[in-house]
């Protein structure tokens, strides 16, 4: 199976993914969840990255993160807060070596028909896996924020999320509906299928605006557009 290059764009979100080296886990207790957060905060502030979603799992992570007109600060917070995090863990494990995999993998996303679908599939990681019955149960990830106004108030909001409704309160009652709503199994198959290739996770639309901006020839992984429930 061929490995596409990764793209970044300003202004473009990107589902990321991070696995951990042999699918050994990166996090252990509670603290170690906590270091990777408090880097990532201050890491997206100093290299002007949007940072829409996360979860944090056992042995990778996902980011829903957007650059600025820097695009290349996408792989040195990364690169960074990946390094931190390995320093830690050996030091506690009294280990050496690398802790995640060589290269994180990348999808551009089309916000206006599978943004939310992204924040969606991030936020259910633990629900698919098995961990908890419900993401709100789960203290690692963007559910909470998303769903509760009173959420992460370092997380950004995008204008997709924003458009849910008027007040904080409307936009997490719509995004607990979504979330809700029964997740169509071939939606989970186009956003991991676009992320585990660089692919683009959008429509054909999408991918021909993205061709004509960069010249480049794109793959999208696309079979309909997610719908909002009511």
């Amino acid at each position: 199976m061929p490995r596409y290059p990764r793209l970044f764009l300003p202004d473009i979100p990107l589902h990321i993914v991070h696995r951990g080296h042999d699918r050994k886990p990166v996090f252990v207790e509670p603290a170690d969840y906590r270091y990777y957060l408090d880097n990532l905060v201050e890491l997206k502030s100093e290299l002007n990255i949007e940072v829409f979603g996360y979860c944090l799992m056992t042995n990778h992570v996902h980011l829903i993160m957007v650059p600025g007109d820097r695009v290349e600060n996408i792989s040195r917070l990364m690169r960074v807060v990946a390094a931190r995090q390995t320093r830690r863990i050996n030091k506690l494990a009294s280990r050496s070596g690398t802790l995640w995999e060589g290269r994180f993998k990348a999808s551009l996303i089309d916000s206006d028909a599978y943004l939310l679908a992204c924040y969606r599939y991030v936020d259910l990681n633990p629900v698919r896996a098995a961990i908890v019955a419900d993401p709100i149960e789960y203290p690692w990830s963007s559910y909470r924020s998303h769903a509760d106004p009173a959420g992460d108030d370092w997380l950004d909001k995008s204008p997709t999320y924003q458009s849910l409704g008027h007040s904080g309160h409307e936009r997490a009652r719509a995004y607990r509906a979504f979330v809700s709503g029964a997740t169509d199994a071939d939606e989970i198959q186009l956003i991991r299928g676009a992320l585990q290739r660089n692919q683009v996770t959008g429509t054909d639309h999408f991918r021909r605006e993205l061709e004509h901006r960069t010249g480049r020839r794109l793959f999208s992984r696309r079979q309909g557009r997610p719908r909002l429930e009511k």
